[in-house]
């Protein structure tokens, strides 16, 4: 098949590998681009990076706390131009304060009451369509809640208050001095933002993603051409640093790298006066997952002036 400029392009912006060895990765998995970065990370040419989720959507984040429950929101339009419209901002911001109300769930949400209306929020969204001129969706919402504690909220990129192209959620259990626990959250809810780790601890992590980096690891251990006790033992160690790098307990910690999370929030418990711990975590970023659909803007201008 053929390999489009783009897909390198892509391929490169994954991995971080050269151009040609992009090229041929491509070619050797017939453009399949996953399998792509399984033959670069098997060569030792690309780095085991997670690459983040694609965005494709437009529109906004919103958070809303009330101390121990707080809701993360997600809003799509169709243009940034409309995201920074302050009707939609005020949309989505009124969705993810009816939302806090709720279990989480969009049908929950879509049936409550909009602010100041007698019309629900998914009726809400049709008129705001109709207004706007752009189709808005209502994608998803999540709930984190904790008793005794805090959740502490954060928007990164954010256009007003709690709305942004980011928003994280982390629940601390205490029942000691709740500002300290909230500014404490807030730092570690910074953290995830950044670094975007796979889950709390290594229990945790998806049995799949393990599995597959425990092949990734074997197949490289596997051409040092030791034997298989040998092999073993270097794939033990480095999944071993593959927790460390993603499991958010053992990750060094953005504010202080010196140290882990599990360090710093031992440290944290001298201001919050008591025990804690980070029973959960939250983290949206705008459209990841969502494809989008690219076009050659100078190809659709040629076409329209040929009529």
């Amino acid at each position: 098949m053929s390999i489009t400029a783009a897909q390198v392009k892509e391929l490169r912006e994954i991995t971080g590998a050269g151009m040609m060895d992009c090229k041929k990765a491509l070619a050797e998995t017939n453009g399949d681009m996953e399998a792509a970065v399984d033959w670069l990370r098997k060569r030792g040419i690309a780095k085991a990076d997670k690459k983040a989720g694609r965005t494709a959507a437009e529109g906004l984040i919103g958070v809303a706390s009330n101390g121990e429950k707080a809701v993360l929101v997600e809003v799509n339009s169709e243009t940034d131009f409309v995201a920074r419209n302050e009707a939609f901002q005020q949309i989505v911001s009124n969705i993810a304060q009816v939302a806090l109300q709720t279990d989480g769930t969009l049908e929950a949400i879509s049936a409550m009451t909009y602010p100041g209306s007698t019309k629900n929020v998914a009726e809400t969204i049709k008129d705001a369509i109709a207004s706007i001129g752009e189709n808005l969706t209502l994608r998803r919402a999540a709930v984190l809640s904790v008793k005794p504690g805090v959740v502490a909220t954060y928007i990164h990129n954010n256009v007003a208050p709690g709305l942004g192209k980011l928003g994280v959620l982390v629940a601390i259990e205490t029942d000691g001095d709740m500002t300290a626990a909230e500014a404490f959250g807030r730092q570690v809810a910074m953290h995830v933002a950044a670094l975007n780790p796979l889950a709390l601890t290594p229990e945790l992590v998806d049995s799949s993603a393990v599995e597959h980096e425990k092949a990734i690891f074997s197949d490289q251990a596997r051409q040092s051409g030791k034997p298989e006790n040998i092999i073993a033992k270097m794939v033990e160690g480095r999944m071993r640093k593959f927790f460390e790098e993603v499991v958010l307990h053992s990750q060094p910690f953005v504010v202080n790298p010196d140290q882990s999370v599990e360090a710093a929030l031992r440290e944290a418990e001298k201001s919050i006066g008591a025990p804690a711990k980070i029973v959960g975590y939250l983290r949206f970023a705008l459209g990841e997952g969502i494809e989008k659909v690219e076009t050659d803007f100078a190809a659709e201008v040629a076409a329209a002036a040929k009529g």
